[in-house]
Order: C-alpha cells, then sequence, then structure tokens
C-alpha cells in the first residue's frame, strides 16, 4: 500500500474538527479528576475505621480494574441494573468513566502533597494558635500544591493519550473521525497515521513543558524553604 497524499488532504479536516472534541473531552475529564480526586482525599482523612477502609476499598478497586472495562460497564450494563440504573450518553459515560477512574490517582498525588508537609510545621502553627483553616491555607496548601503541579500535568497528559478508549462507547473523537473516513473510502494508512501525528504533536510539547515546570517549581520551592514567615514558621 502506497502513501497517499491526496488523501490526507481529504481527511485532515475531519480529523482536525475531532480534535475539538478529544481536547475538550480532555479538559472535562481532568476536571472531573481533580474535583473527585480532591473528595476522594478528605473522605480518607476521616478518623472513623470503617469509613476509612470502605474509600480505600472504592478506590483500590476503580483503580486496579481497566478503564475500558468501566466503560463497557457503565454503558452497557448500568442501565440493566434494577431501580438505580440509567442510560447514560455517550459523552457522560466517557467523563464519569475517565474522570472517576484518574481521581484515584489524583487522590494519591494529593495525599503525597499533603504528607510532604513537615509535622514540625503543623506543630508550630498549632503553638501559634493558626485555626484548621489558616493551618490549610497557609502552611498545607502552599507548601503541598506546587510539588504536585507537575505530576499533575503528567496525569492530564496520560489522560489525553487514554481518551481514544472512548470510541467503544461511541464518542466521536479523533480516532472515530479516522475509522469512519477508512470505512467509507477505504482507506486506513493516512487517516490512522494522521491521528498518530496530531497526539505526539500535542502530547510531545505537553510532557516538555511539564519537565520544564517541574525543574523551575523545584527551584523556587528550594529557594522558598529557607524563608520564614511573618509569624517565623518557615516553609519546611
Amino acid at each position: 500500500m502506497k502513501w497517499n497524499w491526496s488523501t490526507v488532504i481529504d481527511v485532515f479536516p475531519y480529523i482536525f474538527e475531532a480534535m475539538w472534541t478529544t481536547l475538550s473531552l480532555t479538559i472535562i475529564c481532568f476536571t472531573v479528576s481533580l474535583i473527585v480526586g480532591g473528595i476522594w482525599t478528605a473522605l480518607r482523612r476521616i478518623k472513623f475505621k470503617p469509613v476509612y477502609w470502605l474509600i480505600s476499598f472504592i478506590i483500590e478497586f476503580i483503580r486496579s480494574t481497566p478503564p475500558l472495562v468501566q466503560l463497557y460497564f457503565l454503558f452497557f450494563a448500568w442501565p440493566l441494573i434494577p431501580y438505580i440504573g440509567v442510560t447514560l450518553e455517550p459523552f457522560t459515560v466517557a467523563i464519569l468513566g475517565l474522570g472517576v477512574h484518574f481521581s484515584t490517582y489524583i487522590s494519591e498525588i494529593y495525599r503525597s502533597g499533603i504528607e510532604g508537609v513537615p509535622k514540625g510545621q503543623l506543630e508550630a502553627a498549632t503553638a501559634l494558635n493558626y485555626t484548621t483553616a489558616q493551618k490549610w491555607t497557609k502552611i498545607i496548601l502552599p507548601q503541598a500544591i506546587p510539588p504536585v503541579i507537575p505530576m499533575l500535568g503528567n496525569y492530564l497528559i496520560i489522560m489525553f493519550k487514554e481518551i481514544p478508549l472512548t470510541i467503544v462507547v461511541g464518542v466521536a473523537g479523533m480516532l472515530t473521525a479516522a475509522e469512519v473516513y477508512g470505512v467509507n473510502n477505504f482507506e486506513y494508512l493516512e487517516p490512522y497515521t494522521l491521528v498518530a501525528f496530531f497526539f505526539l504533536a500535542m502530547s510531545y510539547p505537553s510532557a516538555l513543558f511539564v519537565q520544564w515546570l517541574e525543574k523551575k517549581l523545584n527551584k523556587r520551592y528550594k529557594s522558598d524553604n529557607k524563608k520564614p514567615n511573618k509569624k517565623g514558621v518557615t516553609a519546611s
């Protein structure tokens, strides 16, 4: 099979248009994962053991199950469950499936960032009569957020590359556009190759940006660690 540039020119507009669906779905799914990940993190900090064990089990179950299986379950099996089962639109299934799946990993990132704050600083904040809100806004979050930003960026890129899985539930992304064109025109090499280049063109620069951001934040974080705040509590 020879490479046909006329096919590339013909299929390019369809894939380019579908690219915006892929990008928008990525952003929405990632936003959902950030929010739900925060909820998981908050629930796992509940000291009541049965709640902690239940949430931990749910998180491990979701994380240990392939996202493709979860998409199939939400689209095909969930509507069949008596009383609570409802039919979901493909876009909704994609958001719930990937958003909740990746939220379990985001939750671990949040947890690592929070646990990275030295306990001595929390003890010092308590000695200075900081309220719980002040501890979170002035001590914990300013130190927990910067180190986890690069990891969040990496998972955003991973999620972008997992979006093609949603083709199984009928989401019309770039892979769907390539498949439809191939079926209608019996041309598969150029459409699928073009989709691969689209993903490469967007994910590789993003990966380089995350690496640059990680280095910059690490330098800034190390510099800020040595500066005490007005209350005399240092950042590390």
